[in-house]
């Protein structure tokens, strides 16, 4: 992503793939390196099955995470790459 959205704009949409419009559960938080402002990653609460077959890793709370790296668009939904999530 060329433009990288602020962190209070993506917490609470819906994560869905881009290649099959999978539904892959809610960002309740992101993770980001303090000193530069950077996303690193989503942390995904009420994970779907699609979601929870990838067996990602998860946070202390349980969260999955995501690496922001597979985020493709922000708009009503947050798009992410398949590939880029495994």
């Amino acid at each position: 992503m060329s433009d990288n959205p602020r962190a209070s704009e993506i917490i609470e949409k819906t994560v869905v793939s881009e290649e099959h419009g999978k539904k892959y559960g809610t960002i309740d938080d992101i993770s980001f390196v303090s000193d530069t402002g950077e996303l690193m990653n989503l942390l995904i609460t009420d994970t779907t099955q699609h979601l929870d077959e990838n067996k990602l890793q998860e946070d202390r709370r349980g969260r999955s995470i995501i690496p922001f790296s597979a985020v493709r668009s922000v708009g009503d939904f947050v798009i992410v790459t398949e590939d880029d999530i495994m």
